[in-house]
Formats: C-alpha cells, structure tokens, sequence
C-alpha cells in the first residue's frame, strides 16, 4: 500500500494583510453572500436578498464594518447594481 502525505497546511496567521477593512461579496441572482473580517461583527458572513432595499441595507452594514474595499464575484450582469452602489458610498470594488 502506498504511503500518503498529510496535505500541507496553510498558516495564514503568517500572511501579510494588504487589505485589511476588505470584504468578499459572492453574487448571485437571487441572494448575495458578503464575508467581513472576523473581528468587525458578530455575525461576519452574511446572506441579502437582491432586492434595492437590500442592497442598501448590505452597504450600510459595510460602512459600520468600516469596509472600503471589497471582491466581487459574480455571473451574469448582477453586480451591476450593487457595484454602483457601493461606489456612491465610497467603497472600492
């Protein structure tokens, strides 16, 4: 029987932070998923529906998590919305 190496693992505690107030935002169609750095909230991964007052709602949570940048990923043409918004805020996408 061959003998299997233990996948390496990742410290990211020794990783440099380049953006440190980022978050990542998943789109979908009909829900978007925005992780924060764990020491900004309580609940750091949250899900929004799509609709205006939503995407209102997740910028606003950005801005009290004192984010100023975020990644987007995204199919189709979903981001459109909640990058204009963010932009209006401040908050560089």
């Amino acid at each position: 029987m061959a003998h299997q190496r233990a996948p390496k693992q990742l410290h990211l505690e020794a990783l440099p932070a380049i953006h440190p107030n980022a978050a990542g935002i998943d789109i979908g169609a009909n829900e978007i998923v925005v992780a924060i750095p764990p020491d900004r909230d309580a609940q750091p991964v949250r899900a929004f529906p799509t609709f205006t007052q939503d995407l209102q709602a997740l910028v606003e949570w950005l801005l009290a998590c004192r984010i100023d940048t975020v990644a987007l990923e995204s199919t189709g043409v979903y981001w459109i919305p909640l990058c204009e918004l963010l932009e209006q805020h401040g908050i560089t996408p």
